[in-house]
């Protein structure tokens, strides 16, 4: 007969060695537990006061876009929540997220608020650690909503409470370092936008604001549409994808060649996390649609609409869904870097919106697309220098964003050892 494992986790520091087992206990039984509501939409005097209403999506954010009234809170089942309180979102596309509030707001029933005198951040990192068992487990009929009495239910090891806050302040310096190391990325990105909206021209402008001196003296920059940039000798340079019955569920596989959903096509970056396949064969049957290493795809679907990005080198061929626009530039005449760079800057993205249709969700067509008009210089080398400046700059972007995923690797390795293993 096989021993129970004990409950002791692979790392432990030192103070705590000989403190023995943690104890098992459910979150109902440790934490008191609390869901609100929603005041009525149609009572105008509820909404627009100064107190932030917490929807599930902004568990983890320090400000909200909806502000309720004190008649709001007192004429609705809203309850009021403490920053610092422990949050779990129970319904919406981040059902099972949590997160310790990082303001004072009122929340409604997508949210259940836990409140002890355990350390919350030392159970909001178990929950973060054990989120996708919870969410596969607890699921209530595939629609991707929690329940309080199934969070409640859930059981967590507990040890003393001096040890979950020492594992809590260790794992909460970590967070701290990735917090630093993201505020760096959001300034990066936001240098780079000041950046291109003074080596592009600006709206009804046909020179930028700043240039280099080697062409301050070549003249205005020139108009051309998206499809002057198209190689017109590569067969199906600028196309879209497969209309949908010709790329179905059916026709996925679990390996073989990569197809780009509209998830991958990031706002000038490449999603990888969203991985589907199809067979050879069925890449062969929809060669018009594939696209490979280095080429740029354009989604048809928001948001943003006609946002680009170069599918990576390591993809060597794929096939685009339905909503992805295949453009092979003209390297001969225009660089490819500059021309990917130029759709995703603030003019070129105003002016396919503005071709674009929908009221939800916007969608642009094929057609559409290949007449946006673009201004550019005369010079490809114009347009190189331009492209090597921004380029430059990506890398620092990209180099950055991967050591955030790095440190929060790091931070899930470390959290498997300092909690004990769980079996489910």
């Amino acid at each position: 007969m096989s021993k129970k494992k004990k409950l002791i986790p692979e790392l432990r520091f030192p103070d705590f060695k000989n403190e023995g087992e943690w104890e098992t206990n459910s979150i109902g039984k440790v934490f008191k537990s609390f869901s609100g509501g929603t005041p009525s939409t149609s009572e105008k005097a509820y909404y627009g006061g100064d107190i932030p209403f917490i929807r599930s999506a902004e568990i983890n954010k320090d400000a909200t876009e909806l502000f309720i009234t004190d008649k709001g809170l007192k004429n609705s089942s809203a309850k009021l929540v403490n920053k610092g309180d422990l949050l779990v979102a129970l319904y919406g596309a981040n059902s099972g997220d949590s997160a310790i509030s990082k303001i004072n707001g009122a929340i409604n029933q997508a949210i259940l608020c836990l409140q002890s005198e355990y350390s919350n951040a030392f159970t909001y990192n178990f929950l973060t650690l054990k989120k996708d068992w919870i969410v596969s487990k607890y699921i209530q009929g595939g629609q991707g909503n929690l329940s309080g009495d199934i969070v409640k239910s859930i059981s967590i090891p507990f040890p003393k409470k001096l040890e979950q806050q020492k594992i809590a302040s260790c794992l909460s310096s970590l967070d701290d370092l990735i917090e630093a190391h993201s505020q760096k990325l959001e300034l990066l990105k936001d240098h780079k936008k000041g950046l291109m909206q003074n080596l592009f021209p600006q709206e009804d402008e046909k020179v930028p604001k700043y240039r280099f001196k080697e062409f301050e003296k070549d003249g205005n920059w020139v108009e051309k549409s998206l499809i002057d940039t198209a190689d017109k000798k590569v067969k199906w340079s600028f196309t879209g994808g497969p209309f949908g019955s010709n790329l179905k569920a059916s026709d996925y596989t679990s390996e073989g060649i990569r197809i780009i959903q509209l998830q991958n096509i990031g706002d000038g970056e490449f999603n990888d996390e969203y991985k589907i396949y199809t067979s050879e064969e069925k890449a062969d049957e929809l060669l018009s649609c594939n696209i490979y290493a280095g080429e740029i795809i354009l989604s048809k679907m928001g948001d943003p609409v006609g946002r680009a990005c170069i599918i990576p080198n390591k993809l060597k061929r794929c096939v685009m869904a339905s909503d992805g626009i295949r453009l092979v530039v003209n390297e001969t005449k225009y660089s490819k870097y500059f021309v990917y760079s130029l759709i995703n800057s603030k003019p070129i993205r105003e002016a396919i919106e503005n071709k674009a249709t929908g009221s939800t969700r916007k969608r642009i067509g094929l057609d559409e697309l290949r007449n946006i008009e673009l201004i550019m210089p005369k010079s490809i080398s114009e347009q190189i220098k331009i492209a090597n400046c921004i380029s430059s700059l990506d890398k620092s972007i990209v180099a950055q964003a991967l050591k955030i995923e790095q440190l929060k690797e790091h931070k899930k390795g470390l959290m498997q050892g300092l909690f004990p293993k769980v079996i489910d």
